[in-house]
């Protein structure tokens, strides 16, 4: 096990899987240098040949609760909104396109920038008595790092138009209802889960794992017959890999498959 620690993030390998922290007390509010130093941690995990899939969470009782109300305070222009929106939506494509699964733990208040990095990651678990919600409407402003694109998405448009413009926040058990979150979990086992997640993902094929993540991620920008054939090309790809052989080799012979990730 090896752990790099930031001033705001640490990221801790344990075998295939790698758990980022976010630690910025007292609510783990987003900013400029916060974003940045997670950007270098995904690179890392990217980077990182062992790191097969990744967890993130936050410390306490806090996923991470928005951003910094100073930060917003400081923005006096159009250009700088613009730029802080940019800037912000970046760095959460790049989670999002990380071709490992990135999993969100989310421990605690999930709110504004904090929802919409959690909805870049792949699967979203949740502990019980989390709040999640896009509050940006009660500071006069709107989601700005993805919220108005990707809710609508994932719970449809009825519900995101509710949350946005409402800027309530919901309770981890409403948000499982239209698959904001897979789980709600117990908040003393919600680590331990998602890191048992996250290594039966790491014990799967990554090469089947990159196809999967591209063909849904791809896929929902594409008509029905478009993804289809994407999944198809990606399928058709995947059937001439050495995993492929090995998977259906350890089917057949009743054990264990020991995928080498080609």
């Amino acid at each position: 096990m090896t752990t790099t620690t930031g001033s705001m993030v640490s990221c801790t390998v344990d075998g295939a899987v790698a758990t980022l922290v976010i630690n910025r007390p007292p609510a783990n509010a987003l900013t400029p240098d916060l974003l940045a130093e997670l950007s270098l941690a995904i690179g890392q995990c990217d980077e990182d040949e062992a790191v097969k899939s990744v967890v993130l969470t936050g410390t306490g009782r806090f996923f991470v609760a928005g951003a910094d109300i100073r930060v917003l305070a400081a923005v006096a222009s159009s250009q700088e909104g613009v730029t802080i929106a940019q800037q912000g939506q970046a760095i959460l494509n790049r989670i999002e396109t990380l071709d490992k699964p990135v999993i969100a733990a989310i421990n605690g208040a999930c709110l504004g920038g904090g929802l919409e990095l959690a909805m870049c990651c792949h699967i979203r678990l949740a502990a019980e008595g989390s709040r999640l919600g896009q509050p940006e409407i009660n500071l006069g402003i709107m989601p700005g790092f993805g919220g108005t694109q990707r809710l609508p998405r994932i719970v449809g448009q009825s519900k995101a138009m509710e949350l946005i413009l409402t800027g309530d926040s919901i309770s981890a058990q409403e948000a499982r209802a239209p698959g904001l979150v897979s789980e709600v979990i117990a908040p003393e086992d919600l680590l331990r889960q998602a890191q048992g997640m996250a290594r039966n993902i790491a014990a799967k094929s990554l090469t089947a794992l990159r196809g999967s993540l591209r063909a849904i991620r791809e896929g929902r920008e594409l008509t029905l017959q478009e993804g289809l054939a994407l999944e198809a090309r990606l399928f058709g790809g995947l059937c001439e890999t050495e995993d492929k052989r090995e998977g259906v080799a350890a089917f057949l012979e009743k054990r264990q498959p020991h995928f080498v990730d080609r």
